[in-house]
């Protein structure tokens, strides 16, 4: 199980996750007054939201939903099959609204909402089918409690924390260490040698991670001075110190080498992802993708040479050329200084060019802490609460090492140099994830739209968008990374099924990604540890949500003509929220195009 924390970082899609029923969320202060259908299909999604917080509360809690800051996972006995009943029971609630709804706004939600029920029951019971249950619970715990304890979080709010801890570590009343839970479950069902065991690289990490999550969140409670916090800090030292010694004992012994997955479990998470096509369908468009792209970046090249003054380099080099920047280096404790000065060059561009609407205050980007580069060692973009939001701004975060599980780093080359700093502001700021998610708190999007609509290809597609959206205005080395985190995404959609279908083994995909990508050592562990056990399947979501969107705004631009307004077009993609590509494209068939022809 990945913590939901971790998921939104990634993208990923909402995992499980209200045992009292939630109030209606109200509008936050910086949203203009809420369209009615939205209030309604608010007060609709409590129902499936108190069908899945019982389960990951964290999320929900992440979020704003308000009645969960105290709460944690539950791994107790059964859980798959009572969340399979709770999510029974909210369909059949939904149903019987849908049957009921004249809105076709609401309409569209509850069916969100009802295929959201579907597609989280269908993942349950295929993840208890064939995978032995393991969890990562110092990550659990560390996600949980970064949730909680961050700027973002108002500080009534932040008072929680110590009531989720005591709950983590069994000092809540009625409570039971999570560590134990999370024991059990695995001891329970180990005897089943047909269950897919987790991944030997994956449990090694893991291992590695846990004396960098326990010092974090220590420092956690430091910084925002929790009191009475050390008895329930020292229990989960202990408990977690505990089931590292059991997990290397008793999980790591039997931990699988091969890091497939089964077909059927592979195109399921594709598809959760909002990968809907077959994955040899999608490694054949992205090696299009790769080869063009990798052509542009050779015609590139020796302009990028010539401006920067780079010498020696033969044309067509553009790895000779990557780097050659990248010796540039931004020191640590400048690098959010200078990448500032990027970001507040990019808003005026954004105004000027007529590209979207972007807010007038400036966004917030900051650097990981160590045990946040250990849960997401990528760049990543943390959103603020949707719920309940009385100010509070995402936030762009950046790592600048990637753990091994001996406890060492790697150090990446790929983010601290002044090139990079356009085109990576672009994607996990502005136009990118950080509008993205502030339109969605700022202009009343529902919570279907939001919570239970929310894919890898919606948001990274957008995000990749946006990064192609400001390529034209910026500077030739700027370009030059853009096309290179272009030709990532395209080995990713190659690399990722490549891997899991046994195409390709590790190494193969190492020298891809090192030698055809130009990328550091830290970022392709990074790369193929997220493809082979951290989240395989969503790494084809940028290509593939990318090209949906280019797909669609080319329709739209034939069929407008003269007449298509990029600025409105944009607005209109993020006044949609969070929805697949085949909703996203009805959206614009039936109402933007008609509005504008």
């Amino acid at each position: 199980m990945k913590p939901l924390v971790l998921a939104i970082a990634l993208a990923l899609a909402m995992p499980i996750a209200a045992s009292a029923q939630a109030p209606v969320p109200q509008a936050t202060t910086a949203a203009p007054a809420t369209p009615a259908w939205v209030q309604k299909s608010n007060g609709d999604a409590q129902v499936l939201i108190a069908a899945q917080a019982q389960f990951q509360p964290e999320g929900f809690s992440f979020f704003g939903i308000p009645g969960y800051d105290d709460k944690v996972s539950d791994l107790g006995p059964d859980n798959g099959k009572r969340f399979r009943a709770a999510m029974a029971e909210a369909k059949s609630a939904l149903q019987a609204k849908l049957q009921a709804e004249r809105d076709p706004n609401v309409r569209q939600d509850l069916q969100i909402m009802i295929h959201a029920a579907d597609e989280s029951v269908a993942g349950s019971a295929l993840n208890e089918r064939l995978l032995l249950p393991w969890a990562d619970v110092p990550q659990l715990v560390f996600s949980g409690m970064q949730g909680l304890l961050s700027d973002q979080t108002p500080p009534e709010r932040r008072a929680r924390a110590l009531d989720r801890l005591k709950a983590y570590v069994g000092m809540a009343p009625g409570t039971t260490p999570v560590t134990d839970l999370a024991k059990a479950r695995y001891t329970e069902r180990a005897g089943d040698k047909a269950l897919l065991r987790p991944t030997k690289l994956e449990v090694e990490q893991a291992l590695g991670n846990v004396d960098t999550y326990i010092a974090g969140i220590g420092k956690l409670f430091a910084k925002y001075d929790i009191q009475g916090a050390q008895p329930a800090l020292d229990a989960m030292a202990r408990q977690l110190k505990d089931y590292q010694a059991w997990a290397r004992t008793t999980v790591l012994p039997e931990a699988r080498t091969d890091a497939r997955l089964p077909p059927e479990l592979y195109a399921f998470q594709l598809k959760q992802y909002g990968i809907d096509i077959d994955p040899q369908l999608l490694i054949d468009r992205a090696q299009v993708e790769f080869m063009e792209t990798r052509a542009a970046m050779a015609q590139l090249a020796p302009l990028v040479a010539k401006a920067k003054g780079l010498h020696g380099i033969e044309d067509g080099d553009y790895i000779g050329v990557i780097r050659a920047l990248k010796k540039d280096t931004i020191p640590n404790d400048r690098l959010e200084a200078r990448y500032r000065t990027v970001i507040d060059a990019i808003d005026p561009i954004i105004r000027d060019r007529g590209i979207v609407d972007v807010p007038k205050r400036p966004m917030v980007m900051r650097l990981g802490s160590e045990a946040e580069s250990a849960s997401q060692p990528a760049p990543h973009f943390l959103p603020a609460p949707l719920v309940g939001n009385t100010g509070q701004q995402g936030q762009f975060v950046l790592p600048v090492s990637v753990p091994n599980p001996d406890g060492s780093a790697l150090q990446y080359d790929d983010f601290n140099f002044e090139s990079a700093a356009w085109t990576l502001s672009a994607h996990e700021g502005r136009p990118g994830h950080e509008l993205q998610f502030t339109a969605m708190v700022e202009r009343g999007i529902s919570l279907a739209r939001t919570l239970f609509a929310f894919n890898s290809v919606n948001v990274e597609g957008w995000a990749l968008y946006a990064e192609a959206e400001m390529v034209p205005y910026e500077p030739l080395d700027g370009q030059m990374i853009a096309l290179q985190l272009r030709l990532l995404r395209g080995a990713r959609a190659v690399l990722d099924p490549m891997l899991n279908l046994g195409l390709i083994d590790r190494e193969g995909a190492r020298r891809v990604l090192e030698d055809e990508v130009g990328v550091s050592p830290a970022m392709a562990k990074q790369k193929l540890d997220r493809y082979m056990f951290n989240a395989p399947g969503q790494a084809g979501s940028y290509f593939y949500g990318y090209s949906r969107i280019l797909q669609l705004r080319m329709d739209t631009e034939l069929a407008l003509g003269a007449k298509f307004s990029r600025l409105e077009f944009n607005n209109f993609l993020l006044d949609q929220g969070l929805l697949p590509p085949d909703l996203l494209a009805k959206a614009v068939e039936e109402e933007f195009i008609p509005a504008h022809k």
